[in-house]
């Protein structure tokens, strides 16, 4: 029983952030894709259509959610490192063209629920597209150097550890300082890896919306199993531990 509430209490937590809630929508949304784009549902059922109005109302509802979340970003770049270092100038592509993509989206929002002309759709959705995958770029950037970080730094410890003679590295022993901050670097070094694969996965969705010819890029159930791989990702670093 107490295991059950402690699971309660972490799912109470997931829901009350934003990010849960959008993390919880996006595995609804790409879930019901993928089962339309691989024909898991036939494309002439009534469970097809409902499928894809659901999909459709999920998305928009997404962008709603969103409302204001760019002001999260104009902070993260006005309190980011210095621009004068390589760190300062890919924190401002990450947060700024991420920032203005929150901000275009409210526009597509507001363009889808009637309340500007839907003409501004399209470019606006152009934009978006533009300015998420800059974002991306920045982000992807910035966790591939943390994770160059980890591994020098992990070198410097293990040669340490060596020096002193020990035969065990990594064994969490509360007792050893450096075999601490070895976990904690292999845990930081392991959600940088997960981040750097939900970017990608959310960039090649971007690339998509860029591209306005056909390619190989035109898959749809490669699009949406990306869209859904992206959303279980960040719905698992949302999850309370």
């Amino acid at each position: 029983m107490a295991s059950q509430k402690d699971t309660l209490d972490k799912a109470v937590a997931f829901f009350q952030k934003r990010d849960g809630v959008d993390k919880a929508l996006k595995i609804c949304r790409y879930t019901s894709k993928l089962l339309l784009k691989t024909d898991v549902v036939a494309p002439s059922s009534h469970l097809a259509q409902r499928l894809a109005e659901f999909e459709g109302s999920v998305g928009i509802s997404r962008k709603a959610f969103r409302l204001g979340k760019f002001l999260q970003d104009l902070d993260a770049v006005r309190k980011g490192p210095k621009l004068s270092t390589r760190d300062g100038l890919l924190h401002l592509i990450a947060n700024g063209f991420e920032g203005a993509y929150y901000f275009t989206e409210q526009g597509i929002w507001l363009a889808k629920a009637g309340l500007i002309d839907k003409r501004h759709c399209a470019p606006l959705t152009k934009i978006s597209a533009w300015t998420e995958f800059f974002g991306y770029f920045g982000s992807v950037s910035l966790s591939l150097l943390a994770i160059s970080s980890t591994y020098r730094r992990e070198a410097e410890l293990i040669n340490e550890l060596r020096a002193q003679g020990k035969t065990t590295v990594g064994d969490g022993s509360e007792d050893d300082v450096r075999l601490k901050e070895l976990a904690q670097l292999r845990a930081k070094r392991l959600l940088k890896m997960i981040a750097v694969a939900q970017d990608a996965a959310d960039a090649l969705l971007a690339l998509d919306d860029m591209m306005e010819r056909k390619s190989v890029l035109k898959n749809p159930a490669l699009l949406a199993l990306a869209g859904l791989l992206s959303a279980l990702i960040g719905a698992y670093k949302c999850w309370p531990t």
